[in-house]
């Protein structure tokens, strides 16, 4: 009898046992069919598809000169709309016409010799009425920007090109060249700055923290020490990493003229020296000196031989006549404009453009 009890609770045990397994595996299977494997046994690995990467930013807009250049435009418009609606030539129309343009800061040297080929094919009778005149003036004032030379920059293949950038302090000289680095990398270029204005710590200053947001390298130098040798080894780290350009800041003021032209001078030397070659000297203005700027330019002129303007702040003067002045007088192209604080806007200068924002009296 006893054995019979043995054998019926060890038959019981083992229901009890199988139950309990059955349930547990039960709960498993559910579980692992709730997970999605990453690689089954025996079938090929599938790798998951990436995240799509943020969508890329919008490219900036280029800057409207005709919008940029509402405050001359605004000087001028009132007179030509004037001389279009009176239709006939006379002593007021050449009064008004010589104000407008004065009064844009297109210098009266320039507006006596635009005026007087005006009188003369009017009196020849090739000229005839307000809308003539006015007309060969535009077309006049075309011609006298693009006959000014080359408005391109130039980037030789093959060597080291240094691009020098001349000009007085407070015309934006520094914040220039960090503009125009970011171009010219935008351009497929690699760039290094020179911050050569070493007798200005903020000028090294504000180039460095253009560098670190442009992304470029600086070479600088101690403060008051040989803005040449800070060039020099400029070119000379650019031709060992095999950087395209080098944009070079130079001092703006000395303790006297005679010594800032002698230390420009001395840059160009040794910015020549090979490996280096330099393809632009490019003078800063700042536009709304207006006639003020031509005088600043004749030093720089006869230093480092310019090849051609940045002309800083065009938007913030009523004074953009001076485009005129600077490339009829100076005999040498603008060829970048200054037309807001933000770092795309200083733009290439295209004259049709601008003689065209000039005219549209819409």
């Amino acid at each position: 009898m006893l054995a019979l009890w043995v054998a019926l609770a060890v038959v019981a045990a083992l229901v009890v046992l199988t139950t309990a397994l059955l349930v547990r595996s039960r709960r498993a299977g559910t579980a692992d069919s709730a997970v999605e494997p990453d690689v089954v046994a025996g079938a090929p690995s599938v790798a998951r598809p990436p995240p799509a990467p943020p969508a890329a930013p919008a490219p900036p807009t280029a800057p409207d000169l005709h919008d940029r250049l509402g405050k001359t435009r605004g000087v001028v418009s009132g007179y030509l709309r004037s001389l279009r609606s009176r239709g006939s030539v006379d002593d007021a129309t050449w009064n008004e016409l010589e104000e407008a343009l004065l009064r844009a800061d297109v210098g009266l040297t320039t507006t006596t010799a635009l005026l007087e080929d005006l009188r003369a094919r009017v009196g020849g009778g090739e000229l005839r009425g307000a809308d003539a005149v006015l007309d060969a003036l535009r077309q006049d004032l075309e011609s006298t920007l693009a006959g000014a030379g080359d408005a391109s920059l130039h980037v030789e293949d093959g060597v080291t090109n240094v691009w020098l950038f001349v000009g007085v302090n407070g015309v934006g000289k520094t914040t220039t060249i960090g503009k125009v680095a970011r171009q010219q990398l935008a351009a497929g270029r690699s760039v290094l700055l020179a911050a050569g204005d070493t007798f200005r710590a903020a000028a090294a200053d504000q180039l460095e923290t253009w560098a670190q947001r442009v992304g470029v390298d600086l070479v600088r130098g101690r403060e008051g020490g040989d803005p040449s040798a800070v060039v020099f080894d400029a070119v000379q780290r650019a031709a060992a990493r095999g950087n395209d350009l080098v944009l070079a800041d130079t001092a703006g003021r000395l303790h006297t003229k005679v010594n800032l032209v002698e230390e420009l001078k001395k840059i160009r030397r040794v910015a020549e020296r090979p490996p280096g070659t330099v393809t632009e000297v490019l003078l800063v203005l700042d536009a709304t000196t207006g006639q003020n700027g031509l005088t600043q330019a004749g030093q720089f002129l006869e230093a480092v031989g310019v090849t051609g303007v940045v002309l800083t702040k065009l938007d913030g003067t009523a004074k953009g006549g001076i485009v005129v002045a600077v490339e009829r007088e100076l005999g040498i192209p603008v060829k970048l404009v200054g037309v807001g604080e933000g770092p795309d806007d200083l733009i290439p200068f295209s004259p049709p453009e601008f003689v065209g924002a000039l005219f549209d009296l819409a």
